[in-house]
C-alpha cells in the first residue's frame, strides 16, 4: 500500500510540476506582451470565472461526493460503470444549463466578480472575454469527474498530464497570435474552450482504452444518483464558501489598477509547491482513504493519513520559507520584462510573501478533508469553510482602507489557517486513521528546523549576491539549487529523511 501510494503522489506531482512549469512560461509570455493592464485584467477575470465554477461544481463539490461512492463500488464490484455513467449524464446536462443561463446573465457575472471594473474599459473587455471563455467550464468538468474515475482504478497520468496540455496551448496560441499581429486577448479568450476540448478528449481516451466510456444519453435520477446529490449538497455549499473567499479577493483587488494582474502572478508563483504536493496528496489519499475505511483498516488509514502529512510538511516547509525570503528575485527574474515593470515587481513580491505564510495551510487542508469526505461527511467542512469565509471578508475589506490590494491575499492566508484549525479539531473523535503516527511525529520538528536553517542561510546568500551585483538569472538559480541542496543536507543531518528513505522513493 506504501509503495502504491507514494507512487501516486509522485505521479501526479511530476505531472503537475511540468505544468506549474510550462504555466510559468505561459505567464511570462502573457506578462511580457499585455503587462498589468486593462486587457491582462479583463482576460483573468474571464478566465477565473469558468474555473471559479469548476471547482464549485467539480473539482470541490461533485468529485468529493463522486470519487468515495465510485471506489466502493469499485471495491464491491456493484456496477461501477453504470453510475459513472449515470454521473457523467447528470453532471453534463447540469452545465449545459448553468452555461445558457450565465451567457446571458454574463454582465452582472462579472459586476460581481470585479465592482471596481464598473465604468472603465476593463468592464466591457471582461464581457467579452467571459462570454467566449465560459463554456471551458463544461469541458473541464466533465474531464474532472471522467478523471476522478481514473484515479480511482489507480490510474493517474492522463488527468494529471491534462493541465500540461491546456498551458502548451496557450503559449501556442500565443505565438501565433503574437506573429500575426491579432488581438491578443481575444486570442487568450478564444484558446480557452479549446484548451478544454483537448483536456476531455485527452482523459475520454484514455478512459476509454481502458473499458470506461461515456457517451452523451438522458439523465435518470437513480437511488444512487439521490445519494450522490445527497452528499455533494454540503460540498456544493462548502466548495461555494471557498470560492467566495476567491471572489473577495478579486473584489478588493478590482478597485486598484494592476492589482488583479499582481495577485494572479504571485498566485502562479505559490501555487507551484501547492499543486505539486497539494494537488497530489488530495488525488491519491481520497480513493486510498476511503477503499481502507470501508474494509476496516484503521491502521492502514493511519498509515496512509500520516505518509501524506509526512510528504506535505517536508516539501511545502521549505518551500514556504524559501519563497517569503527570494519572493523579489523569483517575481523580477521570471515576470519583469517587456510590459511588466519593476514597480509591477515589487507589488508582486508583497502579495507573494503573504500568501507563502498560507502556503502550509492550503496543503495542511489538502491532506486534513480527505478524513472527512472519506467518512461521506461533507457538512463539517462546509461548516468550517463558512466560518473561514467571515473571517477572510472581515480581514480583506477591513484592511483595505488602509493597505490596499495587499489586504485580500492577507484575508486569504488568515482564513487557511483558521480552516486548518477547525479541520484539525474536528478530526478528534475520528479515531486511529485520524492520528499521526510515530514517525510522522519524530519527523516534523526536524523538517521544520531544517527548514528554519534552510531560510536564514538564503537570507544572507541574498545580501551577499546584491553586494556584488550577480545578473538575476544565476542569482535566482543559485539560490533555489543552493538552498535545495542545503534543505536535503539539513534533512539528512537532522535525521527528518534517511538515506534509506530517499533511495526507497527515488526508486518508486
Amino acid at each position: 500500500m506504501k509503495s502504491g501510494l507514494v507512487r501516486g503522489f509522485l505521479t501526479v506531482g511530476s505531472w503537475t510540476t511540468l505544468s506549474r512549469l510550462s504555466g510559468f512560461i505561459r505567464d511570462m509570455m502573457m506578462f511580457a506582451w499585455l503587462g498589468a493592464g486593462p486587457v491582462m485584467d479583463a482576460f483573468q477575470v474571464a478566465l477565473s470565472l469558468p474555473n471559479m465554477f469548476r471547482r464549485f461544481f467539480a473539482e470541490g463539490a461533485f468529485n468529493t461526493a463522486f470519487v468515495p461512492l465510485f471506489s466502493k463500488k469499485l471495491e464491491g464490484g456493484d456496477d461501477p460503470q453504470q453510475f459513472a455513467r449515470d454521473a457523467f449524464a447528470g453532471l453534463g446536462s447540469v452545465l449545459i444549463l448553468f452555461c445558457a443561463v450565465a451567457m446571458i446573465a454574463m454582465p452582472l457575472l462579472v459586476l460581481a466578480m470585479a465592482a471596481g471594473f464598473r465604468g472603465d474599459e476593463r468592464y466591457d473587455l471582461a464581457v467579452t472575454y467571459s462570454r467566449i471563455t465560459f463554456p471551458y467550464i463544461l469541458l473541464i468538468s466533465l474531464a474532472s469527474m471522467i478523471g476522478g474515475v481514473l484515479n480511482a482504478n489507480g490510474r493517474f497520468t492522463a488527468a494529471a498530464a491534462a493541465p500540461v496540455l491546456l498551458n502548451i496551448l496557450f503559449i501556442v496560441a500565443l505565438l501565433i497570435g503574437r506573429s500575426a499581429g491579432w488581438d491578443l486577448g481575444l486570442t487568450l479568450a478564444w484558446a480557452t474552450p479549446i484548451t478544454g476540448i483537448a483536456q476531455l478528449g485527452l482523459v475520454w481516451w484514455d478512459a476509454h482504452r481502458t473499458g470506461w466510456t461515456f457517451l452523451p444519453r438522458r439523465p435518470r435520477l437513480t437511488p444512487d444518483m439521490r445519494r450522490l446529490l445527497t452528499i455533494a449538497l454540503p460540498a456544493i455549499f462548502a466548495g461555494g464558501v471557498v470560492q467566495i473567499n476567491l471572489l473577495v479577493g478579486r473584489q478588493v483587488a478590482s478597485f486598484f489598477e494592476g492589482a488583479i494582474s499582481w495577485l494572479s502572478a504571485s498566485d502562479r508563483l505559490y501555487q507551484l509547491p501547492l499543486g505539486v504536493v497539494g494537488a497530489a496528496v488530495a488525488v491519491v489519499l481520497l480513493p486510498e482513504l476511503s477503499r481502507r475505511l470501508r474494509s476496516g483498516d484503521e491502521a492502514g488509514g493511519q498509515a496512509a493519513f500520516s505518509r501524506a502529512m509526512e510528504f506535505g510538511l517536508f516539501l511545502t516547509l521549505p518551500a514556504a520559507f524559501a519563497i517569503s525570503v527570494i519572493a523579489v528575485p523569483m517575481v523580477s527574474t521570471l515576470f519583469e520584462r517587456g510590459q511588466f515593470t519593476a514597480f509591477d515587481t515589487q507589488q508582486t513580491a508583497k502579495a507573494l510573501v503573504v500568501y507563502a505564510l498560507g502556503l502550509p495551510a492550503f496543503v495542511l487542508q489538502k491532506v486534513l478533508q480527505p478524513l472527512y469526505f472519506a467518512r461521506e461527511d461533507t457538512r463539517s467542512p462546509f461548516r468550517f469553510a463558512l466560518h473561514s469565509m467571515v473571517v477572510n471578508a472581515a480581514v480583506a475589506f477591513g484592511l483595505m482602507p488602509f493597505i490596499g490590494f495587499l489586504a485580500a491575499a492577507i484575508g486569504t492566508s488568515a482564513a487557511a489557517w483558521v480552516m486548518v484549525g477547525q479541520l484539525w479539531w474536528g478530526t478528534c473523535g475520528m479515531g486511529q486513521a485520524t492520528r499521526w503516527d510515530a514517525r510522522v511525529r519524530r519527523t516534523a520538528p526536524r523538517i521544520l528546523l531544517s527548514s528554519l536553517l534552510m531560510a536564514a542561510a538564503l537570507w544572507f546568500t541574498l545580501r551577499w549576491t546584491d553586494s556584488i551585483g550577480m545578473a538575476r538569472i544565476p542569482e535566482l538559480a543559485l539560490l533555489v539549487t543552493g538552498g535545495a541542496a542545503l534543505y536535503f543536507a539539513l534533512s539528512f543531518a537532522t535525521g527528518a529523511v534517511t538515506l534509506s528513505d530517499l533511495r526507497r522513493n527515488v526508486r518508486r
